[in-house]
C-alpha cells in the first residue's frame, strides 16, 4: 500500500512535535534481548530466517494488515443465499494475508520440521508475529500444538501431520483431501463446566465397535471454539468408556459438510481479528484419538504446547508495548526536553525494559525445555517443562496488563486513541491469562504437578540454583524460597508461590546470562521490598544502559 506524505502546514497551524509512525523497523534486529535469548537457547541457526521475518512484520504494510483485520471483524454466514446451511466465517483479506505470511514462514511447523532447536525457533517466530497481530496466532498455535496429541493415534497423525506442517495456507472451505495445507482448532469447554471438562455432557456414539481410531457421531455443544474455520478440531466427548478425545473434521469422509453448527460468534473484549464461537454437534462425524476414557490425558498434550504459546505471546506484547513507548518518547518533547530524557520518564521506561527482557529470557528458556524433552536425555527437561510451563504462564500474564497500561500512559492521550496500537494491546493483554487455564486453574495445576511428581520440584529448583553465586540478593531470595518449598503449600498460598517461582526463574537466567546492568537491576528492583509500580527502581540502577538496550534501534 502506498503511503503519501501528510500535510504538515495547515491553514491554522503547523503540525510539529509528533512522533513518526512506528513502522519500517526490523523487529528482530532491533531487539537485542530476543536475539540473545534465541541464540542462547539453541535457535541461532534460524537467525537469517528470523531477520527476514522481522523486517516483514515490522513493515508498514503488515502493520496496516493488523489494523484492518481488527477493524473488519469476522462475520458469520450461517446460510448461503439459497437457504442451505454452510456455517462459515468470512474474514477480511488482511487476516488471510497475515495467516499466509506466518504459515509460509513456517511459524506453525518449524518445531516439527527442524533438525534442532525447533521449538525455540517457533517461539521466536511467534514472538515477532504477535507484534503484527496476536489474533492470528490462535489458529497457528493450535495447528502447531495438535501434532503431539495426534501422535497418540498413529494412523491419524500419518494422515494429517504432513498437511499440518506444510508451509501452504489454504483458507477455502472444502475437504482436506483437496488441500495441501490445513489448520487445526480445539473445542473443549461447555456451558456447565468451563475449565472443569469432566463435567462435559457431549456424547459420542460409536458407529461400529468403537475404540481408538474408530468412527463416532457426537451430540452436544461447546461453549468456546476458537478459529471455527479450521479444517479439523480436537474435542472432548463422553464415550461409553468415559471422557475421550476426538478429531472432528469440517467435512465428512464422503465429502459432505459435517454437522458442525456455529450458533454465534463471541463478542469479545479483544482478539477482534480472530473468531471464537459457540457450536453444536448434531450427529457430527468424529474419530477417537488415543485410548477411550483417557481424553484429558490425550488432549493435554495439545494444551501443554498451547501453553508455551501463552507464554511467548505475553512476552511479545510486552516487547511491543515497550518498543512503542520508547519510540514515542524518543520523538516527542515536553517541558523543554525530549520525553525520553526526562528523569521520571527514564525511570518508567527503564523499568518496563527490564520487565520485558526478563519475560523474553524466561519464555525462550521454556521453549528450549520443549526441545530438550525430545532430545537424547528427555526426562530432566520434561520434568522442568511440566512445572515451569504453568508457573511461567501464570507469572508473565499477570505482569502484562499493568505493563501495557504504563506503556500507554507514556504516550499520553495519544495512546488512548484507537488509531494507536495501544488500545488493541491493552484489550488483548488479559487473553492469554484466561485461555488454556485462568490464573487459579494454573495454580491448581502447579500444586497438582508438585504433589504427583516431586521430581518436578527438584528439576525446577535445580534450574533456579544454577544462578546461585552470581548475586548475593538472588542467593538470599533462593534460600528463602527453597525453605518455603520444603513445607506443604496450602491452596490459598499457591498464587504467591507461583509468583516467587517465576521471579526466581527470571533472576537465575538474568544473573547467569544477562548483561550485568540488567541482572543488577532485576535483583535490586524485583527481589526485595521496593516499590511495586513501574518507575520505582532503586538508586544505583543503570537506567541509561537499560533504556539503550531496550530502544528499538535497527541493528541489522
Amino acid at each position: 500500500m502506498a503511503h503519501l506524505s501528510p500535510m504538515t502546514e495547515l491553514p491554522t497551524h503547523a503540525v510539529t512535535n509528533q512522533a513518526p509512525a512506528f513502522e519500517g523497523v526490523n523487529l528482530w534486529s532491533s531487539d537485542a534481548a530476543l536475539r540473545d535469548a534465541t541464540e542462547r537457547e539453541g535457535g541461532a541457526w534460524a537467525a537469517d530466517r528470523l531477520q527476514a521475518f522481522g523486517a516483514r512484520v515490522g513493515s508498514a504494510e503488515v502493520i496496516e494488515w493488523g489494523f484492518e483485520a481488527n477493524r473488519e471483524r469476522p462475520q458469520l454466514l450461517t446460510f448461503d443465499r439459497y437457504g442451505q446451511r454452510i456455517d462459515e466465517v468470512r474474514y477480511h483479506p488482511s487476516y488471510h494475508a497475515l495467516m499466509t505470511l506466518a504459515v509460509e514462514a513456517g511459524m506453525h511447523s518449524v518445531a516439527w520440521t527442524a533438525e534442532r532447536g525447533g521449538h525455540v525457533a517457533h517461539a521466536a517466530f511467534e514472538y515477532l508475529m504477535a507484534q503484527a497481530e496476536p489474533g492470528v496466532c490462535c489458529p497457528l498455535s493450535m495447528t502447531y500444538a495438535v501434532v503431539p496429541a495426534l501422535r497418540h493415534q498413529p494412523e491419524l497423525a500419518q494422515e494429517w501431520e504432513p498437511k499440518l506442517t506444510a508451509q501452504t495456507y489454504d483458507p477455502r472451505s472444502c475437504p482436506s483431501e483437496q488441500k495441501s495445507g490445513v489448520t487445526m482448532g480445539m473445542a473443549m469447554t461447555e456451558k456447565q463446566g468451563g475449565s472443569d471438562v469432566r463435567a462435559n455432557t457431549t456424547l459420542a456414539h460409536p458407529l461400529g465397535d468403537g475404540g481408538p481410531g474408530a468412527s463416532y457421531e457426537l451430540v452436544g455443544h461447546k461453549w468456546f471454539c476458537s478459529a471455527p474455520m479450521s479444517d479439523a478440531f480436537l474435542t472432548l466427548a463422553q464415550a461409553p468408556g468415559g471422557l475421550s478425545c476426538f478429531l472432528v473434521p469440517r467435512w465428512r469422509p464422503d465429502k459432505t459438510r459435517n454437522p458442525f453448527f456455529i450458533q454465534r460468534l463471541k463478542d469479545k473484549l479483544g482478539d477482534h481479528a480472530n473468531a471464537s464461537s459457540e457450536i453444536e454437534y448434531a450427529g457430527t462425524f468424529a474419530r477417537m484419538v488415543g485410548e477411550e476414557g483417557r481424553g484429558v490425558r490425550t488432549i493435554i498434550e495439545m494444551v501443554q504446547h498451547t501453553r508455551l504459546d501463552c507464554i511467548v505471546s505475553p512476552a511479545a506484547m510486552m516487547r511491543q508495548a515497550v518498543a512503542n513507548a520508547c519510540w514515542h518518547t524518543a520523538h516527542r518533547s515536553a517541558f523543554g526536553k525530549v520525553l525520553i530524557e526526562q528523569p521520571l520518564m527514564r525511570a518508567v521506561l527503564a523499568d518496563l525494559v527490564l520487565e520485558s527482557e526478563a519475560a523474553t529470557a524466561l519464555a525462550m528458556r521454556i521453549a528450549r525445555s520443549f526441545d530438550d524433552s525430545a532430545g537424547q536425555d528427555p526426562e530432566p527437561a520434561r520434568l522442568l517443562a511440566r512445572l515451569a510451563t504453568p508457573v511461567t504462564k501464570y507469572w508473565l500474564n499477570k505482569r502484562l496488563p499493568e505493563l501495557v497500561y504504563e506503556a500507554m500512559e507514556c504516550h499520553g492521550g495519544a495512546g488512548f486513541i484507537e488509531e494507536s496500537v495501544m488500545p488493541r494491546l491493552f484489550r488483548q493483554s488479559p487473553l492469554n491469562s484466561i485461555w488454556e487455564g485462568s490464573g487459579n486453574v494454573i495454580c491448581l495445576d502447579v500444586l497438582r504437578a508438585m504433589g504427583r511428581e516431586p521430581a518436578c520440584v527438584e528439576a525446577l529448583v535445580g534450574e533456579i540454583r544454577a544462578g546461585v553465586g552470581g548475586d548475593r540478593r538472588f542467593d538470599a531470595f533462593v534460600e528463602t524460597l527453597a525453605d518455603r518449598l520444603t513445607k506443604p503449600i496450602a491452596q490459598g498460598d499457591a498464587r504467591r508461590v507461583c509468583e516467587l517461582l517465576g521471579l526466581a526463574l527470571q533472576g537465575s537466567l538474568l544473573v547467569r546470562h544477562g548483561p550485568s546492568f540488567v541482572a543488577d537491576a532485576f535483583c535490586a528492583g524485583r527481589l526485595g521490598d521496593e516499590g511495586r509500580c513501574y518507575g520505582t527502581l532503586p538508586a544505583g540502577v543503570d537506567l541509561d544502559a537499560l533504556i539503550e538496550r531496550g530502544r528499538p534501534q535497527d541493528r541489522a
